[in-house]
């Protein structure tokens, strides 16, 4: 059996900003899904794992969806040279508008 290779998880400084935007109630499901989707396979097409074309103006190569009715967004890129998932943003999806550290942004 073949053992799947495990990703180190990097977080952007500004994550934590954006984490406080969000309400302390999600940010354990938020740690969980984190840990769970982007450690393994994290450059891996999924129903909620989508690779951006283009890339978003602060890098990101990747959007992992979750929460209910899949408000929240989890902006990341890899590195599978090294083994490194760099998380680099955060953000709340309502409706058609998706805000990062309690501004709307366009992506």
């Amino acid at each position: 059996m073949m053992s799947e290779k495990r990703f180190r998880l990097i977080y952007d400084t500004e994550f934590i900003a954006q984490l406080k935007a969000i309400e302390r109630k999600h940010h354990a499901l938020i740690r969980n899904v984190i840990e769970t989707q982007l450690s393994y396979e994290p450059d891996t097409e999924t129903r909620n794992r989508k690779l951006l074309n283009p890339p978003t103006a602060f890098g990101a190569r990747w959007e992992l969806r979750f929460g209910n009715k899949n408000q929240f967004r989890i902006f990341y890129s890899t590195y599978p040279e090294t083994a490194e998932v760099r998380i680099l943003a955060i953000g709340v999806k309502h409706r058609e508008r998706l805000y990062i550290g309690g501004k709307e942004v366009k992506i």
